[in-house]
């Protein structure tokens, strides 16, 4: 167990991509119980994409723009937090909405073109929803939470993020399942 303490306490990057290997499946596995699946017809693959894509893109791609963010804005005042937080907000979140819906598609197999459709139906719905949410979530973690429970807060607001962007990705999966269901009447 020390062996692993000392892992992740030297190696951060190392820490995020597993604990996001293992808060977006568990998002996905939420946003399927709350629309009535249970586990006998959960949707597993869907759980692994997840896990690879929390864990090997959101995790590294965060890291990366705290530690620019960190080097940026060293301080921790409330007018550092604005600061990032609307940086954040035209930088790395059109970057992460973009990435995810591209991503997560071509994990499901689908074309370039698909993938890129998916983009263009599901960017701004949900930017608009992250515009109201992590601004106020990035401020309150900067101003108001102690260092020593940032990541835990935004761990947590990260789980209900992610349970929100299943819920729209799984939006997209019924809407083509009615359109295929009316494709062949």
């Amino acid at each position: 167990m020390s062996m692993l303490k000392i892992l992740f306490t030297k190696y951060p990057l190392v820490r995020g991509m597993v604990s996001y290997s293992l808060i977006w499946p568990t998002s996905a596995l939420i946003q399927q119980t709350i629309a009535g699946k249970t586990w006998e017809n959960y949707d597993w693959k869907k759980c692994v994409r997840f896990s690879l894509y929390g864990g090997l893109v959101v995790a590294p791609t965060l890291y990366c723009w705290i530690k620019i963010a960190s080097t940026l804005w060293p301080t921790t005042s409330f007018k550092t937090a604005v600061y990032k937080a609307i940086v954040e907000t035209f930088s790395y979140t059109p970057f992460a909405m973009t990435a995810f819906y591209f991503g997560m598609s071509i994990l499901e197999n689908k074309t370039i073109d698909e993938a890129t459709n998916e983009v263009k139906t599901k960017f701004w719905p949900t930017y608009k929803v992250a515009v109201c949410v992590w601004p106020l979530v990035a401020m309150v973690n900067f101003s108001l939470i102690p260092e020593r429970n940032r990541v835990p807060f935004i761990s947590i607001c990260s789980l209900l993020w992610t349970c929100f962007l299943a819920y729209m990705k799984q939006l997209e999966m019924m809407r083509e399942r009615e359109q295929e269901a009316r494709s062949h009447q």
